[in-house]
């Protein structure tokens, strides 16, 4: 279901993956840098949650500025949150690389507003850009360590914008519930060599499933 999104004086394209029974959670997804909410991996994963009781709504949104982003992702979470169409109990906001950053600034904002009502009920970083390439000195770790709700990352073990040790690193400090899940050797595109991208994102998908399942009490379909 395509709809779109009032944001200031613009719209945000975004489209709802909906599963045939009445969804409980939703997760809100969304792009990195470059690209948009069609981008493979990010259909993949709504497509296989729609399939399993979740729904998913993605959404387009091109600023190159996190701040703007995370303005644009707080919009989707208020639209989705006011939905007559939709009443859930409650979301997980993902987003691929840039817009997990987007995704986790959000987060961190409205668990420290007095209103936080649960609504927001964990992070999914899929390749989470925790540095430059090359510029592992400077962490991108501030969102992380104060947000309280539970986090799953999805990195690519070879991914050169955020290397396993400083990951593994920030994690251990962070307060929230939180586990990683390795692509083994995959880079931040969650490119592997010698095995299929249908391959890599059935893993990912996979994975991001099993861990919504631990965290709400989602049927098992």
């Amino acid at each position: 279901v395509k709809v779109k999104i009032p944001f200031g004086n613009k719209y945000l394209d975004a489209v709802f993956s909906v599963p045939e029974k009445k969804a409980t959670y939703g997760v809100i997804l969304t792009h990195g840098a470059g690209g948009d909410m069609n981008f493979p991996h990010l259909v993949s994963l709504a497509a296989y949650l729609a399939s399993h009781g979740v729904l998913c709504l993605r959404f387009t949104c091109k600023g190159l500025n996190v701040a703007y982003r995370a303005k644009a992702f707080k919009t989707v979470v208020e639209y989705l949150k006011l939905s007559d169409d939709y009443k859930l109990s409650g979301v997980f906001l993902a987003g691929r690389s840039m817009g997990s950053r987007a995704a986790a600034s959000v987060v961190r904002q409205l668990s420290q507003d007095d209103d936080d009502d649960g609504f927001i009920q964990g992070l999914v970083c899929l390749s989470y850009p925790l540095h430059r390439p090359k510029l592992q000195s400077k962490l991108r770790d501030e969102d992380l360590l104060l947000t309280r709700c539970p986090v799953l990352f999805v990195s690519g073990s070879a991914d050169e914008m955020c290397e396993k040790q400083l990951l593994e690193g920030v994690a251990s400090k962070m307060k929230a519930p939180k586990k990683i899940h390795w692509i083994d050797k995959a880079n931040h595109g969650m490119a592997v060599k010698g095995r299929t991208t249908d391959d890599v994102m059935e893993e990912i998908n996979v994975q991001v499933f099993s861990w919504l399942r631990e965290n709400v009490q989602l049927e098992h379909k």
